[in-house]
């Protein structure tokens, strides 16, 4: 209780949705506590004179609170002083407070109690003590790593489908932010493995994660490559890759002996759709996705028979936007060259960095802030404006392009972005949720977080902020007097500073990253946190940022979270399954509450599950025998997530029970519980969804020869896309941005050095990007523009963007 300045205030108002409420609020070590007492009412009814209600309580755990801002009035004012609150979940309280000097005692205490714990040790988990039925469920056994690799097909007494499970990383020593079992194909050794990790950003290598249980087909990931300026190469990763794609020919070439051609089973998801059409409508943006990489494809044969997989269009799916790749070569980091990949194809899909996500929600938070002064409901256009469904759509096409190419092109897809742990973990399990009716069950959707996020290594610790930072408090009176910390939380990410800055910070980045005694502070940050020593041997005995002692624990545990490092990226996610769920209503076990109480649990810190980064942490940690799992809260409860409209059967010839589910992007709309909004706030009438808000933003960038296409859009008049009907514009743009491959390429595609590449047969410009016939080839496919695709960007605009992608 040192930390307690006052722990009980009476005659306190809460104020929340315009409605007042007095009670008392209790500060306890975990929880900030707010009681009050609803009006009496009259039981005429019973022929009671009055009914006493019991006292109701507000209850919010200290790690969930996101802004705290302090309004003191001086007593001449007669105005009370007032804390306010911005939560994760969401939740916007304001308390007001008689005496000023209550208030402040409050405040500081609130501050100590959520910014200055300094260890994870602290947090409520770890005296959380869980009451029946609860106590009952071990959530830390649930998720087997073995079992759900044979669940797929892999196991060590069945190699028929060429793959194996690795232990290399077993100690963690390999690489430590991956998880300790890897499944690799059968024909890598150890020995190659080891070889190949050296050229992947921190180790992690290619990998799979998910083995399509018709086709054979993968679905694996690993980080950006080490290409950096000289193109370098790596001859293992070449061979691990190559070997990846080919583990499906040996079991199509069986199942083409073992039986006829034209047969389809009732669980496929072959090309050719069953008797009856029931394969899910592909909407034209996809089509024309698929005709990109078709185009692009080196694979492409035109004579002989259709052989089952002989038209495999096998992808390496770079998440980042091009220009942000092309960035990352000047540190030594970059994208693979497709001249060494000639059996792949590559698209970038221009999904943005965590800065640019991080600073969409906060002006979702920004349009949402008076909701406890105020009943009225947010501004709509504001709403559209933050961008925040635009990222959403974006992540879902690019699952949805990686399902379609598993599913209907039995191509194999490697994906990647930076590190491999934000972005790559959102399609990725997006993916998976699209291919396999599994996880799209309760007990499924456990093990697909457990897999693709918290073994793979997302770093929930970094993004989630749970140690909080003394930039999220502020005094009003202060932060107008322009106190630095307190303006911190407010800072746009890019910036606006000259071309000139942002060359000087991607130089002083380069000179810090390659000089390995450089004690500066200054810590270059890519797209998907801080980047460190890259040269370092997969077994080498230097310490790692995760401690392999007490000592350099205490040292790192002591920080406080670090603001830029924060992002809703499982947040995405969580909204992202929320659009599937609502498209899809009968096609899932469990409901929208049982996401809206995970990512309220993500916040919490009242489990264990998400408080560290990686797997080796955990372990090291001993979190399983110190706390409880998260998924104890949900077993035990598991009738309170259930959806009633689950309908389970799985049959690829009825329509609406097929294995593979699509998401249609034009649908994306406002997740309006998560928010505490209703629907018709957040999305207007019955029936809308958060497009007619959003296209007028969205066409400012659409490319103008889009106008040349059969069907016009109409305009309000004004110039601008109508918000009503069905116009092409009702599509949001694709987030593919770029396909590549040794011969040719389509889109903004970085320059590789000594690459003789061609873009529809139109060598590339001395600047790197595009010509204009290629350009106008590119149009006709309807593709992204966010990043590429459109007219050459000058200087200053890549250079800008740099910057963003640097900080």
């Amino acid at each position: 209780m040192e930390r307690t300045r006052i722990a009980k205030v009476e005659d306190v108002k809460l104020v929340r949705r315009g409605e007042q409420v007095e009670g008392t609020l209790h500060l306890t070590p975990h929880h900030l506590i707010f009681c009050h007492s609803p009006p009496e009412t009259t039981g005429a009814e019973n022929g009671n004179l009055a009914s006493k209600p019991k006292p109701r309580e507000l209850w919010i755990t200290y790690p969930v609170i996101q802004i705290c801002t302090l309004r003191p009035a001086p007593p001449a004012s007669h105005q009370p002083s007032s804390i306010r609150l911005r939560c994760r979940d969401f939740t916007f309280v304001c308390f007001c407070f008689t005496d000023d000097k209550k208030a402040r005692d409050v405040y500081d205490s609130i501050k100590a109690w959520t910014c200055k714990l300094g260890r994870v040790e602290k947090l409520y988990a770890f005296a959380y003590q869980p009451q029946t039925p609860e106590k009952d469920f071990n959530g830390w056994d649930f998720y087997k790593p073995y079992r759900e690799w044979k669940r797929l097909g892999i196991s060590g007494k069945n190699s028929d489908k060429g793959w194996r499970i690795s232990t290399i990383n077993t100690d963690y020593t390999f690489s430590p932010t991956y998880p300790a079992l890897l499944p690799v194909p059968s024909s890598i050794s150890d020995n190659t493995l080891n070889y190949a990790g050296r050229y992947r950003s921190r180790v992690r290598l290619p990998v799979l994660t998910y083995l399509h249980p018709v086709n054979n087909c993968s679905i694996t990931r690993s980080s950006q490559p080490l290409v950096g300026v000289r193109g370098n190469r790596s001859i293992q990763d070449e061979k691990l890759l190559l070997a990846i794609f080919s583990t499906s020919h040996s079991a199509a070439a069986s199942d083409i002996n073992a039986k006829p051609q034209s047969h389809q089973s009732p669980r496929s998801s072959a090309n050719s759709s069953p008797p009856g059409g029931a394969h899910p409508t592909v909407p034209d943006a996809e089509t024309l996705e698929d005709q990109m990489i078709s185009r692009t494809s080196s694979d492409e044969t035109s004579d002989g028979p259709k052989i089952y997989g002989a038209q495999q269009h096998n992808l390496i799916v770079d998440a980042r936007p091009t220009v942000n790749a092309l960035a990352m070569q000047a540190v030594g980091l970059g994208s693979e060259n497709m001249d060494n990949y000639r059996f792949a194809t590559k698209a970038y899909l221009g999904i943005d960095n965590i800065h640019v996500m991080r600073d969409s929600l906060n002006k979702v938070i920004d349009t949402l802030r008076e909701s406890d002064v105020t009943p009225l409901a947010p501004n709509r256009e504001a709403l559209a404006r933050s961008g925040w469904l635009k990222h959403i759509t974006g992540i879902l096409d690019g699952a949805g392009l990686i399902a379609r190419q598993v599913a209907l092109q039995h191509s194999h897809v490697l994906i990647h972005c930076s590190d491999g742990w934000d972005r790559t973990s959102q399609l990725s399990a997006l993916s998976q949720l699209c291919l396999d009716p599994y996880y799209r069950t309760l007990d499924g959707f456990i093990t697909l977080v457990e897999k693709d996020w918290l073994s793979f290594g997302h770093m929930f610790h970094h993004r989630s902020g749970f140690l909080s930072s003394e930039k999220w408090f502020s005094i009003e009176n202060e932060r107008i007097s322009g106190s630095s910390d307190n303006q911190a939380p407010r800072t746009s990410l890019g910036g606006s500073g000259s071309a000139g800055h942002a060359l000087e910070s991607a130089f002083l980045s380069a000179k810090g990253f390659f000089n390995k005694e450089n004690n500066s502070r200054e810590s270059f940050v890519d797209s998907d946190g801080e980047l460190q020593p890259y040269d370092q041997s997969p077994y080498s005995k230097k310490p790692s940022t995760v401690s392999n002692g007490s000592k350099a624990s205490s040292t790192q545990e002591k920080s406080t979270t670090k603001v830029k490092e924060t992002s809703p990226v499982f947040h995405q996610f969580l909204d992202a399954t929320y659009q599937l769920l609502y498209q899809n209503p009968t096609r899932f076990e469990f409901n929208e509450r049982f996401l809206r109480r995970l990512l309220y649990h993500l916040y919490s810190c009242q489990y264990g599950t998400f408080l560290y980064n990686n797997e080796k942490e955990r372990v090291e940690s001993r979190v399983r025998e110190k706390t409880r799992s998260v998924w104890d809260y949900f077993l035990s409860r598991r009738e309170q997530f259930l959806n009633e409209m689950y309908q389970p059967l799985i049959d690829d010839n009825v329509r609406g029970s097929e294995r593979l589910i699509l998401p249609i992007t034009s649908d994306v709309r406002w997740w309006s519980e998560v928010f505490g909004r209703t629907d018709l706030e957040m999305n207007g009438p019955v029936g809308g969804t958060g497009y007619p808000n959003l296209k007028r933003e969205r066409g400012r960038d659409r490319d103008k020869s889009r106008e040349s296409r059969d069907s016009v859009p109409d305009t309000n008049g004004n110039g601008e896309t109508a918000t009503e009907g069905h116009s092409p514009d009702d599509i949001p743009t694709s987030v593919l941005t770029g396909v590549e491959t040794a011969e040719q390429a389509v889109g903004a595609v970085p320059p590789i050095k000594g690459s003789s590449r061609m873009g529809n047969g139109v060598p590339y410009s001395s600047g790197g990007l595009m010509s204009g016939a290629l350009a106008a080839g590119v149009a006709g496919l309807a593709m992204g523009k966010g990043k590429g695709g459109q007219k050459a960007k000058s200087s200053r605009e890549l250079e800008r963007e740099m910057e963003v992608e640097m900080q």
